[in-house]
């Protein structure tokens, strides 16, 4: 990887190691020609189940990143790590208190060459990710916007990251989002589950994130690997 390590991710898969996967499963995913697995969750991440699942995927070559939500689950010997501010929490532990202690106590040992911000926007009010950073997700197209020219142009966050956790979100507001972005590589999560939805995700993000349907219906997560690419590769003809 190089120092713009997720740049060309058009689809991830994102696996929480609170949750059960089988070895069959697990196999499946990392040979479906996905671009990357991302290991992290809102609860119940700890060193041992983090480096549980990262033995399992380190078995494949498919890139393999860390978000780290939680200094337990902290684990060196990913391919890249994610560190989150939530940027329309109403608390400051989420937006950079946790990630200065972080620092205080690992930053002489941050691989920086392979660790970028990301900025969430958490848009699903009754999400796990939203109750526990206290995020103010009940936001209109008009109040979201401040929050992307702040990543993108004030802080210059390389990654802006809609966020709806469960929830399908609003095509057309990903979609003003990617034409207000200038620099920031634009994530998508929330809600696919089945292959039209990585489409029209894919139109407007950059990398999309497929997450609780790889436990639900594996057939359906894996469908959304084919359908993102051929979008890409539609928008690049």
């Amino acid at each position: 990887m190089d120092t713009e390590w997720f740049s060309n991710w058009q689809h991830v898969f994102k696996l929480d190691p609170d949750k059960e996967i089988s070895d069959e499963a697990l196999d499946q995913l990392c040979m479906s020609g996905t671009d990357a697995i991302i290991i992290g969750g809102s609860s119940g991440v700890t060193f041992e189940n983090t480096v549980d699942l990262l033995a399992r995927v380190r078995r494949y070559s498919v890139d393999c990143a860390l978000e780290v939500s939680t200094m337990d689950g902290a684990v060196p010997g990913f391919d890249g790590y994610f560190v989150p501010f939530v940027l329309n929490t109403k608390e400051a532990d989420w937006l950079m208190l946790k990630q200065l202690e972080g620092l205080q106590e690992y930053g002489h040992f941050v691989p920086w060459e392979m660790t970028s911000a990301s900025g969430y926007i958490v848009l699903n009010e009754d999400s796990t990710a939203a109750k526990v950073s206290g995020a103010n997700a009940k936001l209109s197209a008009q109040e979201v916007l401040p929050y992307v020219w702040m990543a993108d142009r004030l802080l210059r966050l390389p990654v802006v990251y809609i966020e709806y956790s469960g929830m399908y979100g609003d095509m057309s507001l990903l979609a003003r989002v990617a034409s207000e972005l200038q620099q920031a590589h634009l994530f998508y999560g929330g809600g696919i589950d089945h292959a039209e939805k990585a489409a029209n995700a894919a139109k407007h993000a950059k990398t999309v994130v497929v997450g609780n349907i790889v436990y639900n219906d594996l057939t359906a997560a894996l469908a959304t690997v084919e359908a993102v690419k051929q979008v890409k590769q539609s928008q690049k003809a």
